[in-house]
This record gives structure tokens, C-alpha cells and sequence, in this order.
């Protein structure tokens, strides 16, 4: 089933879930072959069995993984299940299917683009593709099934394990202040809060850190900032059997720590990841707000094993001044067989402090939230973000991902207004907004194809 269906690599074409782990690797996977399947009732009572419309069986297994991956049923792949004998040939899916699956996971509107990305692209025809669509143009949409809850209790009634909280800080003091703080009233206390300090050397306050003597606090310093390297330090002088990432502008919770314990023991998880709450941020669609699977590894609020984290080989230093180290770490890991959880129960708020940070190299300037809201704002990929995508997915995959981002250019959130007034100044700015793609996807080559150090070479550390 791996890489079915091929019409979503127009729609989520780097969603981390689209990627297959290797196939002898255990690994969470939505990608289920009714033909060889172990399910829970309660999950079938909940969340409905495989959708009667479609023509295939492939087709439905792949929609009836793909629903219980998103509303929150723990789907892996086991391939010491099966006794492995022969090769099985890949399957295929007919255009209808094809199209099913998206109307069922994604809506319509998403199954018109793929259509239109489909003929431009030369992956299919135009005429069979308009007899698909007709086939289906009479099926409603299926509703979302309410989020499935009835997980495994868990198997210690209070939370156990030593944690290390790391922490990179590049000149925001008074940010991290108020985050110690509060790292100071946790409920279940750290074992330790490694900070990496990148403030350039003029502006550094080592004063600072004697207001936090009765913390377990150990501070670094990096004459070379680079976030990358920070974590990979922190990591590397981690004594607890977890890490809690955290950024210096977080604002967190009291019961913190201990509720992402429970949640790692709730769901026998190597990951537990928190939802990142940021000022002025548009509330989280419904249908997202559920607990699930985990398709992002946000080091601003993430706690995992750190012998997973080192298994995966740790943050890439190509990412230092640049976006999205966390979500190429968090690929590898999953990759690794991990089993990664998203609780939309664990909430702290970001500030996304105006300078200091990764704001210090120009990175994230503006933000997906940004851009829908402000007519102006652009959320164009990064050559970071293209050279993460390389990594991972192949070329036709990149190329839609670039697509897409280029068509969300023209989409904004509001009025009727505020979307006419988008799509005109998008439309205006269309050929710049092509051009500083192309720009950015060659930085993206010129990034892969320079080495980088491996985990563990720090000579500029104090």
C-alpha cells in the first residue's frame, strides 16, 4: 500500500505521514491492508468500518486508515505480523478511487485542485479524469467521525522518569526569566534545565543565571549561535532519560512536565507533543482538535526519549539560522520506528519574541498565520524548507509542494473583501513570488550539496 493514494501527493505532497518508513521497520502508519489487518472493536464501533462506496478494497482500507490515524486511533505497521514468503505487487487505484479518497479526507475543493494538478502535470488525462469526477459528483461527503478517546489506561498511576529540560537562548533575558519561573513551580520537577546561551559575548549577562541558584540549572555558552548546535550540545550533556524542548519565549504551565509524563505513559509514546498556542493566532480548525498520531515534533513544546533523539542522529546543523530543524529531526525519528504522539491537552503559549532568537538571522519573519491574515504577508518556503523536503520526498513531490504554497499566496482568512483584495495583490505579486521561489529552491541545492558536521563536534563551546 506504500504510496497510495498517488493523487494526495497533490494535496499533502510533504505531509511527514505521506512518507513510508522502511518496510521491516515498525513504524505508525495509516497506510492499513484490510487483508492483513488486527483492529480494535472499539475503534469500529466509533469510527465506522471501511466505506462501502468504493470500488476497490485498497481504496477503502486506505480511507478507513487514514480516518483512524486523524481522529486519534494509534495505527502501526507491524511487519512481524506477517509471514513474508513473496513480494506482493504494488496495487493500483482507479481515478474514481482516487478521487473518493480525497473527497472523503480532504473535501472537494481539494479534489478540484488535484484534478487541475493532475491534467497540468501529464499524471492523467483530463477526459477520464472529468468521467471520475462524475461518477462521485452525486456522493455526499462523509461526516468526521467524533474524535476516538478510548485509549489503554495507564499502566503507573503517577508519572515516572528523570527529564531534562534544554532550553537555546540568544539574547532574550527577560523571556527567559519568566520561563524559569515557572520551569521553578512544575509539579513534577526537572532533573535538570540545560541552558545553551548564543548571546553574543558583549551582551551576555552570566549575572543572570545567579537569581536561579536553587534550580538544577547548568548553562553553556556558544560563541557561534546556531540552534542546531545548542540542542545537539544540550543533548549531548542530557543525564535525564527524557528531554522537554522548549524555546526562551514560552510561557508554560505549572503541571507541564508532569502532564507530558503522563501522556508518554498513557500511550506507551517516545514522543509527546503539546499544542503551541501563539498571540493573535487564528483558533485550530475543529477538526484537528483532537489527539492523534503525531505529524510534527514542534521543540517548543515536545518531550521525548533521548535515546531516540540520539538514534535518529540528532539536529542537522544546515539548520542553525534557518527554519524547521525540528520538523527534520521529527521525520527522522518517526522514520525510526518511534511512536509519536500529538495531546492537544498539553497547551503553552509562544510569544514569538520580536528579536533575539532565529529572528536574529532574518528566519520566520513571516508565519502561515501571518499570511493569512495580513494582505501583505507572503508565507513563501524557505530554502531550508526546500531542502528539507528534498530529504525526504522525491522531485514531483517538491514540485507541488511549491505549488501549493505559491497558490496560498492568493488565500486569506475574513471578509469576502479581505479575500477579493488577497487574491489581487497575490496576483500582482505573482511573478516576484515565483522568482523568490526559484531563488530559494537553488540556495536549497547549494545546502545539500555542502557537508555538514555530525553530532558532537562543538569547538566553540564554554
Amino acid at each position: 500500500m506504500g504510496g497510495l493514494p498517488r493523487m494526495l501527493d497533490f494535496v499533502a505532497p510533504v505531509w511527514m505521514l505521506n512518507r513510508d518508513p522502511a518496510a521491516l521497520i515498525e513504524a505508525t502508519s495509516w497506510r492499513v491492508s484490510l487483508r492483513a489487518c488486527l483492529v480494535r472493536t472499539s475503534v469500529l464501533r466509533h469510527l465506522g468500518g471501511p466505506h462501502p462506496g468504493f470500488r476497490t478494497l485498497e481504496a477503502a482500507s486506505l480511507e478507513f486508515g487514514h480516518r483512524c490515524l486523524t481522529r486519534g486511533a494509534l495505527t502501526r505497521h507491524a511487519p512481524s505480523l506477517i509471514a513474508r514468503t513473496a513480494e506482493v505487487p504494488p496495487a493500483e487505484l482507479p481515478l474514481e478511487d482516487e478521487l473518493r479518497f480525497l473527497v472523503h479526507r480532504y473535501g472537494r475543493f481539494w479534489a478540484r485542485w488535484a484534478m487541475g494538478r493532475a491534467s497540468a502535470t501529464g499524471f492523467a488525462p483530463l477526459r477520464p479524469l472529468v468521467k471520475a469526477a462524475r461518477a462521485i459528483s452525486h456522493e455526499p461527503v462523509p461526516k468526521q467521525p467524533p474524535p476516538f478517546t478510548d485509549w489503554a489506561s495507564p499502566t503507573e498511576p503517577t508519572p515516572v522518569g528523570t527529564v531534562t529540560v534544554l532550553i537555546p537562548t540568544l539574547d532574550r533575558y527577560d523571556y527567559l526569566r519568566a520561563l524559569l519561573s515557572q520551569l521553578a513551580r512544575q509539579t513534577k520537577a526537572p532533573a535538570e534545565i540545560v541552558v545553551v546561551d548564543q548571546t553574543p559575548r558583549q551582551s551576555r549577562r552570566e549575572s543572570f543565571f545567579k537569581e536561579f541558584a536553587s534550580l538544577p540549572l547548568r548553562v553553556f555558552y556558544l560563541d557561534q549561535p546556531g540552534q542546531s548546535s545548542a540542542r545537539n550540545l544540550g543533548l549531548k550533556h542530557a543525564s535525564g532519560r527524557y528531554v522537554l524542548f522548549l524555546d526562551d519565549d514560552d510561557e508554560v504551565s505549572d503541571s507541564l512536565i508532569e502532564q507530558h509524563l503522563h501522556s508518554i505513559q498513557r500511550f506507551r509514546a517516545d514522543v509527546s507533543s503539546g499544542v503551541v498556542n501563539e498571540p493573535g493566532a487564528l483558533p485550530v480548525q475543529e477538526e484537528l482538535r483532537n489527539t492523534r498520531p503525531s505529524d510534527v515534533f514542534p521543540t517548543n513544546n515536545t518531550m521525548a526519549l533521548v535515546a531516540s533523539v540520539l538514534s535518529a542522529g540528532g539536529f542537522d546543523p544546515a539548520f542553525d539560522r534557518a527554519a524547521r530543524a525540528d520538523h527534520d529531526v521529527g521525520m527522522r525519528v518517526y522514520l525510526g520506528g518511534a511512536v509519536m504522539m500529538l495531546n492537544q491537552e498539553i497547551t503553552l503559549l509562544h510569544h514569538h519574541a520580536a528579536t533575539g532568537g532565529l529572528r536574529t538571522h532574518g528566519a520566520r519573519a513571516v508565519t502561515h498565520g501571518s499570511s493569512r491574515q495580513k494582505l501583505m504577508h507572503r508565507n513563501l518556503p524557505s530554502a531550508s524548507e526546500i531542502y528539507l523536503a528534498n530529504h525526504y520526498f522525491d522531485a514531483r513531490q517538491v514540485r507541488e509542494m511549491l505549488w501549493m504554497r505559491a497558490a496560498t499566496t492568493l488565500r486569506a482568512q475574513g471578509s469576502l473583501g479581505r479575500s477579493i483584495a488577497k487574491v489581487l495583490i497575490g496576483a500582482a505579486l505573482f511573478p516576484h513570488t515565483w522568482k523568490r521561489i526559484r531563488s530559494a529552491e537553488r540556495e536549497a541545492r547549494r545546502i545539500l550539496s555542502s557537508s555538514t558536521p555530525s553530532l558532537g563536534e562543538f569547538d566553540n563551546v564554554t
